[in-house]
């Protein structure tokens, strides 16, 4: 039997992410600002052309969200626009976790992002799905369940 090395690729690029590393973007020297909610997270973001700064609440980005998948999440709409260093993110958060906090924030960049050079970027941001808003939220408890759906266990005898 020959030795045969058979590896795998993966990678996290989408089309749309290889399409944009295509495309040079002109970084504009416009400030921006947006509002971004997801779950009970609100976020207010201002984008001022700068060197990627990201401030939260007074705090480093990296402080704020120490998790990866959050840094990731906030920083995708530079990413897929390659303007990863163009500009300084300044935001307030209240309201809902870590989770809601970061998708409220990357909804506030990329509609500031989309806002200051909308012909040029609200193509790509579209396609990314990052202009929409996540309507999801936690479902109520209902009055004899224990959860919002969750019955009490079922006993026939």
């Amino acid at each position: 039997m020959a030795n045969i090395e058979e590896t795998t690729n993966y990678s996290t690029e989408t089309p749309a992410d290889l399409e944009a590393a295509a495309v040079e973007r002109p970084v504009l020297s416009v400030p921006g600002a947006a509002v971004g909610r997801r779950k009970q997270a609100i976020a207010r973001v201002r984008i001022v052309p700068g060197t990627g700064k990201i401030t939260i609440n007074g705090r480093t980005f990296e402080d704020y969200f120490p998790n990866k998948l959050h840094q990731q999440l906030v920083t995708d709409p530079f990413t897929i626009l390659n303007l990863t260093d163009a500009y300084d993110v300044i935001a307030r958060i209240h309201g809902g976790g870590p989770s809601g906090q970061a998708g409220a924030l990357r909804l506030g960049i990329a509609r500031s992002l989309n806002g200051i050079d909308e012909e040029n970027n609200r193509p790509t941001l579209k396609k990314a799905s990052f202009l929409s808003r996540d309507a999801r939220v936690k479902e109520r408890k209902k009055a004899g369940l224990k959860k919002a759906r969750k019955a009490p266990q079922y006993s026939k005898r």
